[in-house]
């Protein structure tokens, strides 16, 4: 306003009513008394993915909509688009012709936006290849007043229409770049190119002439299809600063309907394959992918797949008086899901370095280096800062320097607001002394000890949230497995860190006061234990010797999980 962008129009402001929801274009012919419409479309107005940025005209568009149920569609022509007709028509002013409706489904129902006396852009490009008729026919009966009499239908499939814009738009933008069009791009079947801020300059070249400058349109059978065919076509247009969404008809590819659900609780045990983990299928890829790594091993590898971790000797690559190195990867799971509903991320950086710190401590190595990788939606600066303050707890925690990283913005790869934590450990043995586990050491007699966890760790958080799902419990509840009264929230205490044992462990390993160690991660105690015992021994537990911590009770009660479940 301040600029006079809009003119005349930008002199004034007006307060209206604050509406929330999603919005539909429905576009209508009108011949006085008659209004039939097309199947909605869904215009996307923000400049930038995941609707962000400025309004502009539109920068893409779609249809039909699956927000439009045929109950909805009743609902709008009943209380809004025929009584407008019948009210124009009413105050002596009857109108016939093409009429814009936009429409806002609040939760309140319908309510009115905007109108416009023509068909909008770019709806009309997406809607008018999904007409199954002769437009001519339907203006003439428009005019004629007999609309009633003809019968207006759709094509069954989708449509979609991508919108490119010059660099800079909607705000100021540079004109008279060239354009460029592949040929099979005018070629494919069943697409259009449609020009806009486009023209013929004197030499007989396309250049841009607008701020939106042109739009690729497809029809297909299906959704999918209609954006994979419109998008192929737009990789075929070039200009200078050209920009377009690469999200349209994101609300429709992530619609689903919520049915009511049973507030009984099922009898069914919760395992982790029901809440879509398997174990047993991840025992298997490591068992039948053994032999492929062993291909890849060279003289200075030390272990082998399966284990916690992996050496290489330095010294046996030609590095005279090297120690050993021990490197694993890992990262949270399902566990940073639970970080994003608490908006609370600088504990799980921690969870992570312990994942991987931890697992090359079972090696007998002392961590020396940890490399993260955060692959994110679309990156928010200041959750990405707690992220790693959390990473740089943990690697103080672990005596390890933070050496660096890399964030990658993967876009519709990854849920919005939602982020995956991997990192890789690297750390050293000194030299002479030999890695864990010392197999050939192991013998009847020896001593198992188990050091204490801070509750489930990073560990098995798919069928922990599944659990939470069947309590209907809140998370920001009391904890029910805290000593009452508790002013930990369920969400809190789940979030617990997960604990770095370097402290504890490197001077024994230094004393050589151990054999071996396991990490009890996914698979539990039954899983991980075998990992490092020799074939001719097994370990005996005694797992009445401690008592379970009151988060695992819980779990294993509300979850109804079986309690060889438990032990995995």
């Amino acid at each position: 306003m301040v600029d006079k962008q809009f003119g005349s129009a930008g002199s004034e402001v007006v307060i209206e009513e604050y509406l929330e929801g999603q919005e539909l274009s429905f576009l209508s012919f009108v011949d006085g008394y008659t209004i039939k419409s097309l199947v909605p479309a869904q215009d996307h107005k923000q400049v930038f993915d995941n609707d962000q940025g400025p309004n502009t005209g539109g920068m893409g568009c779609y249809a039909p909509t699956p927000t439009a149920s045929e109950k909805l569609l009743e609902e709008v022509h009943r209380t809004i688009l025929q009584p407008t007709v019948d009210g124009m028509r009413k105050e002596r002013m009857p109108f016939k012709g093409l009429l814009f409706t936009g429409i806002m489904v609040t939760r309140d129902g319908p309510r009115v936006l905007e109108y416009n006396v023509r068909f909008g852009d770019p709806e009309t490009q997406t809607l008018l290849p999904l007409l199954d008729g002769d437009l001519a026919e339907i203006m003439l009966a428009c005019t004629n007043g007999y609309l009633d009499t003809v019968d207006i239908k759709c094509k069954p499939g989708s449509c979609v229409t991508v919108v490119a814009a010059a660099g800079g738009y909607p705000g100021s933008y540079k004109k008279g770049d060239l354009v460029t069009i592949a040929a099979e791009a005018c070629e494919a079947k069943d697409t259009h190119i449609f020009h806009a801020g486009t023209s013929i300059a004197s030499d007989d070249v396309l250049k841009t002439a607008g701020g939106r400058v042109i739009a690729a349109t497809a029809v297909a059978p299906d959704l999918e299809s209609a954006l994979l065919k419109a998008y192929n076509t737009m990789s075929k247009i070039h200009f200078d600063g050209m920009h377009y969404r690469k999200d349209i008809a994101h609300r429709a590819l992530s619609h689903h309907s919520i049915s009511a659900s049973n507030h009984k609780r099922p009898e069914v045990p919760l395992t982790y394959a029901s809440a879509g983990v398997s174990i047993d299928a991840g025992s298997e890829l490591v068992n039948r992918i053994k032999s492929l790594a062993a291909s890849t091993r060279q003289f200075n590898t030390k272990s082998s797949i399966g284990g916690f971790g992996a050496q290489v000797d330095l010294a046996a690559a030609g590095y005279e008086q090297s120690p050993i190195i021990s490197s694993g990867v890992d990262g949270v799971g399902t566990k940073s899901r639970l970080a994003i509903r608490m908006n609370k991320h600088d504990t799980i950086g921690i969870d992570l370095v312990a994942m991987v710190a931890n697992d090359i401590l079972t090696e007998g190595a002392e961590p020396l280096w940890l490399m993260d990788t955060m692959n994110l939606h679309k990156l928010d600066v200041d959750i990405g800062v707690s992220i790693v303050k959390g990473i740089a707890d943990g690697c103080r925690q672990a005596n390890c320097n933070l050496a660096g990283g890399e964030t990658a913005e993967l876009g519709d790869l990854i849920k919005q607001d939602h982020y995956i934590l991997d990192a890789s450990c690297s750390g050293a043995l000194p030299k002479g002394r030999t890695p864990l586990p010392w197999k050939s050491d192991m013998q009847a007699g020896d001593v198992l000890l188990g050091l204490p966890s801070t509750g489930p760790h990073s560990n098995g958080y798919s069928l922990i949230q599944k659990i939470l799902e069947r309590s209907r419990l809140p998370l920001s509840s009391p904890a029910p497995w805290q000593q009452q009264p508790s002013s930990t929230s369920i969400g809190l205490s789940l979030l617990t860190p997960t604990k770095i044992y370097v402290r504890a462990l490197l001077p024994l390993f230094e004393r050589h006061l151990v054999k071996g160690a396991a990490h009890i991660t996914g698979g539990g105690l039954v899983e991980n234990l075998p990992r490092i015992l020799p074939p001719r021994l097994r370990a005996e537990v005694e797992a009445k010797r401690w008592a379970v911590p009151g988060v695992f009770r819980w779990l294993k009660r509300e979850g109804g999980v079986e309690k060889e479940e438990m032990a995995r």
